[in-house]
């Protein structure tokens, strides 16, 4: 499946208003969730230049895998591959197995909505505020304007890449924990 989306640094004063517009014109609120996220390198996805992850909510756990398309465009476009997985922990084993290791774990609370044809998204990082449409590239637009978000500058960096930077190495591994 390939994923589009647009993220954008949401300056805290301007959740409020995004959260009302969303409400306003209908969004569907689908909740909030605490997550973990590990981040995973070396191996066959160094050649790929991949990465996969495992995302761990209270309700469920999920593998994905990830390859970034290229592009200039502030949209991004990557392959995406996910699968709920019973046992995180099994995972993290066997994938060491074959040379795939933990580098990155970032912590993250999101809140979600279904606003047109679009799953847009806050989240909450330990380094900051950002908002993510994905969707239709026309979607992501219509809705850009309709938030009134179309003046929001594009985040390009990905949030293991902001971890890389603002994260404190702990055993080897970067984290940007709560």
């Amino acid at each position: 499946m390939i994923e589009t989306e647009k993220k954008y640094r949401l300056p805290a004063e301007l959740r409020a208003e995004v959260e009302k517009r969303l409400a306003e014109f209908g969004a569907e609120y689908l909740g909030e969730d605490a997550e973990e996220n590990i981040i995973l390198g070396g191996g066959p996805l160094t050649d790929l230049n991949s990465v996969m992850r495992i995302r761990k909510t209270p309700e469920r756990t999920i593998l994905t895998f990830k390859k970034r398309l290229p592009g200039v465009s502030d949209v991004k476009q990557q392959i995406e591959e996910e699968t709920e997985i019973a046992d995180g922990e099994a995972m993290e084993r066997v994938l060491a197995a074959i040379g795939i290791t933990r580098k990155l774990v970032y912590e993250k609370r999101r809140r979600k909505w279904r606003f047109r044809s679009t799953e847009t998204v806050i989240d909450e990082l330990p380094f900051g505020l950002f908002m993510e449409i994905e969707g239709p590239l026309t979607a992501i637009r219509e809705a850009e304007m309709l938030l009134e978000i179309d003046t929001l500058e594009a985040e390009n960096q990905t949030y293991p890449r902001l971890t890389a930077e603002l994260g404190r190495e702990t055993d080897g591994v970067i984290e940007s924990r709560f």
